[in-house]
């Protein structure tokens, strides 16, 4: 009931201030889905969050992207802050992906991204290698060469911008489903390319270590069986209450360690 609370304030909000009816919709909508998910976890219901994913991940991808032409992917908010207008990406920014963590910390990746909407249907959805430390610096690349291109159509006055936006949308959803999925084979881990590629994380992991809500351990009942360790799909040691545990910023609230630990301790 909260978080349907505090997206029905965001969507009342932007309603209001922008007087656009469709942001009444757009954050409902997505508050909604997230709130029936959660209802669906707390009666165990186990596809309780692949659902979400689903209905949220495929109305962005599908009627936000190809229907309306609108690239919410991180070039599309670059593409926006340049022209600066506050509008669809930027919102869509702000709210999920650099300040909405402060609250839900890495909830976007477990619940609403249509790129994770794919690859957690792979078979790795516990790794399977471990994590590869060094490789995680590619992420800043990624990010860098997209703040790079976007101000390059800008610098040298390319023509038809939004045009270019939305083939951007296409092709570079393409190239993550592609990449995501080869990723996924190659260290038998679905969510390889969140901890290595996506440039998205490098907004989403500085506000995540400050997130309000956690997953936290009762010490007194935890019997260090290593559960909770196995079957994370981002390697986070919730054993550990400490904002620097192992791995912290990149719980994705899938709550698989919640489920499966044999002393609800988590």
């Amino acid at each position: 009931m909260g978080f349907w609370v505090i997206f029905e304030v965001i969507a009342v909000i932007l309603w209001l201030t922008k007087d656009n009816l469709f942001y009444l919709f757009n954050f409902s909508y997505i508050g909604t889905v997230i709130a029936i998910g959660l209802l669906l976890f707390q009666i165990e219901f186990k596809h309780a969050r692949r659902i979400v994913q689903l209905l949220i991940g495929l109305y962005m991808v599908v009627y936000l992207g190809l229907i309306c032409n609108e690239n919410m992917q991180i070039e599309g908010f670059w593409y926006y802050l340049f022209t600066g207008v506050f509008e669809a990406a930027t919102i869509h920014y702000a709210v999920a992906k650099i300040f909405g963590p402060l609250i839900f910390g890495r909830g976007w990746c477990g619940y609403a991204c249509w790129t994770a909407m794919v690859l957690d249907f792979l078979p790795y959805k516990i790794p399977q290698t471990s994590r590869k430390k060094k490789l995680e610096r590619i992420r800043y690349f990624t990010f860098i060469v997209s703040l790079i291109f976007v101000a390059s159509l800008f610098l040298f006055q390319v023509g038809n911008l939004e045009r270019i936006m939305f083939w951007c949308f296409l092709i570079g959803n393409i190239l993550y489903y592609a990449i995501g999925i080869a990723l996924a084979f190659a260290f038998k881990d679905n969510r390889a390319f969140c901890k290595y590629i996506c440039p998205v994380t490098v907004f989403l992991k500085p506000a995540s270590y400050f997130s309000l809500l956690r997953i936290k351990c009762d010490e007194e009942k935890c019997i260090s069986c290593g559960k909770c360790k196995s079957v994370c799909p981002m390697d986070v040691d919730v054993t550990d209450n400490s904002r620097k545990r192992k791995n912290g910023t990149e719980c994705i609230l899938c709550m698989e360690c919640v489920k499966n630990c044999p002393k609800k301790a988590l």
